[in-house]
């Protein structure tokens, strides 16, 4: 715990100094001292950098979290939001959002606009899936069927986005595909404290769901011995993934791989199937991954800065392919 808390700290410091924009250290510093109002300075760390280090924090830890829970319920080392269309299915509700409401929409009673109805849509479609997924998880006991099931669905749902973008106006393309290349820049100071409320609050309802975590590690006939209401247990942590998948995809875009690769990378490292030690472990993993990320973006080409999606396969894909020739190999002694 110790040196992930370093890890996120040394890299929290790194993206307050280092960005598209060259500052000299001692602005930052001044910035920081509150030595520097109303100059060009100010605005960037203010008004950029640290509203980004947040969401990069947030959002990392949030995926990777999400990721953790999956894996356990499901029993799948491959299930990931993105692996298993969680992912897609919140995007497919921000495309109906951006696309067939223009990011607002008025009913009587009622009026939803911008990032509320993006996140509503975002929630649902997120749910909508992980749905389908436990009434599959539930009728298949095969982990590869499951896995290439959640593959489906993605392309299912794909499709459905590639159909609504050929029907939408230019504008609605061009704002859906800025979006679907994933960042932390969008939420801004503004959107800032809905956007930690609701990972933060996601959180601290995973913490309050640990016993039954731990229980189905065992699997769900000895976590009803030990009085685990199973249905509840699993709708719920469902729900608050559900929830943590949307609110980050709705902000940030499909950012992918996180939750794949950051839980497996903590329990190499820690050795640890305890999720009292490995929910906050891997909030620290993947807040470190978006944090490195989210800097590399920035600071890799001086041409502009990188989405956020170009640079987390370069994670998650060999964390991937590690884990099928893991799996052949012991296939192969059997």
């Amino acid at each position: 715990m110790p040196l992930l808390l370093i890890l996120v700290l040394l890299l929290a410091v790194a993206n307050l100094f280092f960005g598209s924009v060259n500052l000299p250290a001692t602005e930052v510093m001044a910035v920081l001292l509150g030595n520097e109002s109303e100059t060009t300075a100010r605005i960037i760390v203010c008004e950029s950098r640290i509203p980004e280090l947040v969401v990069a924090i947030l959002a990392g830890g949030a995926l990777a979290a999400a990721g953790l829970v999956m894996q356990t319920v499901f029993s799948n080392p491959l299930a990931d939001p993105s692996l298993l269309g969680v992912n897609a299915g919140a995007s497919l509700g921000v495309a109906i959002a951006i696309l067939c409401f223009g990011g607002g929409l008025a009913t009587e009673g009622l009026a939803l606009s911008g990032y509320l109805l993006i996140l509503l849509c975002a929630f649902l479609g997120a749910v909508a899936v992980i749905v389908l997924l436990t009434l599959c998880s539930a009728l298949m006991r095969s982990r590869l069927h499951l896995l290439v099931t959640g593959v489906m669905f993605s392309f299912i749902l794909s499709s459905v986005i590639s159909i609504l973008n050929f029907f939408a106006g230019a504008e609605g393309i061009r704002s859906y595909v800025v979006w679907g290349m994933g960042t932390f820049s969008a939420v801004g100071s503004e959107r800032l404290p809905l956007f930690s409320i609701a990972i933060l609050g996601g959180f601290i309802a995973l913490f309050l769901l640990l016993k039954p975590l731990n229980a189905f590690l065992l699997g769900e006939t000895y976590a009803a011995n030990l009085g685990i209401r199973v249905t509840l247990s699993r709708t719920l942590l469902l729900g608050v993934v559900g929830l943590l998948t949307a609110v980050v995809t709705a902000f940030c875009g499909p950012i992918s791989f996180i939750g794949l690769a950051v839980p497996h990378a903590i329990r190499w490292v820690f050795h640890t199937s305890n999720h009292r030690r490995l929910l906050p472990y891997c909030f620290l993993g993947g807040a470190i991954v978006a944090l490195a990320c989210n800097l590399l973006a920035r600071t890799i080409t001086a041409a502009g800065i990188l989405p956020i999606n170009t640079l987390t396969p370069l994670l998650g894909v060999p964390i991937v392919l590690l884990l099928i020739w893991r799996g052949a190999a012991r296939q192969e002694e059997i």
